[in-house]
């Protein structure tokens, strides 16, 4: 059985091992940059990635592993029900949305000519 070809993007794992992710491919040094769902980095040369048992993967469903994100951080941050206060579009500026932030109007007496 021969191992799937790397591609940046993608998930595999080792036989029995954690998943990881190629991050990167050198191909003037002949490396496979991975990374592991905790954000270890490690290189493997392209002979390893040959010479071990590796198959493609399933990337996980949560994002946060190789972020410092505590669960508490992301929870109800959109919650977008009525009245609770956290619409993200109760920070916007009417004024702004209407397009005349920025835009002086002159004064109609200051334009007029004196006469």
């Amino acid at each position: 059985m021969s191992n799937p070809a790397p591609v940046v993007g993608m998930w595999y794992a080792r036989s029995g091992g954690d998943s990881f992710e190629v991050v990167a491919i050198d191909r003037d040094d002949s490396t496979i940059e991975i990374q592991y769902f905790d954000g270890t980095i490690e290189e493997l040369d392209f002979d390893e990635w040959r010479d071990e048992e590796i198959v493609a993967a399933s990337p996980p469903e949560d994002w946060t592993g190789s972020v410092d994100v505590e669960p508490e951080d992301t929870e109800n941050e959109f919650d977008l029900a009525p009245g609770n206060g956290n619409s993200p579009f109760d920070a916007i500026d009417r004024g702004e949305a209407d397009g005349y932030s920025e835009l002086e109007m002159p004064d109609e007496q200051q334009e007029r000519p004196a006469g």
